[in-house]
């Protein structure tokens, strides 16, 4: 069964987001553990939450206003789009924040899920859910991401592949031990990561 999805992480992976998120954590009175900023939310009550909301969307604004294209998405899409393989925006962020960096890239995705749109990652939903949308299995997917909500998604979604591009030491400390994936330097190599394995499944 060949490839049929790559599915893509967006902050740390298609874009450097300069943004300190303990510091966001500190601000928001969330802690350090390994869920994501997001997922602590719910558990304020309503005028609280407001409150960290819009923290976070200060942050994640700063993240779009002084951020930047890491290099090799464009070209990356090219290749996959030209194989007739899909191609899918998922992230924790929030959707305008999604949409404004992709206008500023000016990359087009077949799907775009953000924080809005259902589950967060870690939880296999947060990628279960685009697959079922663009009607692809699970071990028809590859994963690109740079994190532990990354890895810990895809494993328990049983997606078929994963690349991560240089994991933080941060986010290593949350792997599971002998946790399965593959790890790039950058999307170049993910690239030939991918060329390989889209070799082995032809």
């Amino acid at each position: 069964m060949g490839i049929k999805a790559v599915l893509f992480d967006m902050d740390g992976t298609i874009w450097k987001a300069p943004v300190d998120w303990g510091e966001v954590r500190r601000q928001m009175g969330i802690p350090d553990d390994r869920y994501p900023v997001a997922y602590h939310l719910a558990r304020f009550p309503p005028e609280e939450r407001a409150k960290k909301e819009e923290i976070l969307r200060h942050f994640e604004e700063e993240g779009v206003r002084r951020g930047k294209p890491l290099p090799g998405a464009r070209e990356l899409l090219e290749l996959l789009r030209g194989r007739g393989i899909k191609c899918v925006l998922v992230t924790n962020n929030s959707r305008r924040s999604a949409e404004a960096v992709l206008r500023e890239m000016g990359l087009e995705f077949d799907g775009v899920f953000t924080r809005e749109d259902g589950a967060l990652k870690p939880e296999p939903d947060a990628l279960l859910l685009p697959l079922r949308a663009i009607g692809v299995s699970p071990d028809e997917a590859v994963l690109i991401g740079d994190s532990h909500h990354d890895l810990l998604a895809a494993l328990g979604a049983g997606i078929r592949e994963i690349i991560l591009i240089s994991p933080s030491a941060r986010a290593r400390s949350f792997f599971p031990k002998d946790a399965r994936f593959r790890e790039a330097r950058d999307l170049l190599e993910a690239r030939e990561v991918l060329e390989e394995l889209l070799s082995a499944t032809r």
